[in-house]
């Protein structure tokens, strides 16, 4: 019997450390915070080469602001949001307003956003002007993020 509970003891501290090592970041993080903290980011960064185009495209967000809805814990996430962060460090220029929010599993946030936002895929890339959506990246962007993103911008001027 012993070795039952001890079993279910095992398994479930097993759980609870992946758990916390998924929440560990929940909310709003600085990108600094995020490619300190997970590897995968980090290394996505490091090895991703942006065109010029698509350092050239993030001039047209510069009066726009943008929240990213995104897991540690998704592929597309770890691909996609490094590369955004790259481009936004090459590209020399003042970048919009940037809240990355790092949401669970479930796709919940500690400040509701996912929920304000109505996500259901991650990553989901929200460029807003003011408090009006312009439009919304989610997942995987069709031409590149940042030509993606221009576009929206563009569509409303």
């Amino acid at each position: 019997m012993f070795g039952l509970l001890g079993l279910i003891s095992l398994v479930l501290s097993a759980c609870s450390h992946s758990t916390a090592r998924e929440s560990d970041f929940l909310g709003e993080v600085s990108a600094e915070q995020l490619l300190a903290q997970y590897p995968v980011f980090q290394d996505e960064y490091e090895s991703y080469e942006p065109s010029e185009k698509e350092l050239a495209a993030v001039a047209s967000l510069q009066d726009d602001s943008l929240v990213v809805l995104f897991g540690t814990w998704c592929h597309d996430s770890q691909r996609e949001v490094p590369r955004l962060l790259k481009i936004f460090d090459l590209s020399g220029l003042d970048v919009p307003k940037l809240t990355l929010v790092a949401v669970d599993t479930k796709k919940n946030d500690p400040q509701g956003l996912a929920k304000k936002y109505a996500l259901k895929y991650t990553p989901t890339f929200v460029l807003l002007k003011g408090d009006k959506e312009l439009g919304r990246v989610i997942e995987r962007p069709k031409m590149s993020l940042t030509e993606d993103l221009q576009l929206l911008s563009s569509m409303t001027k």
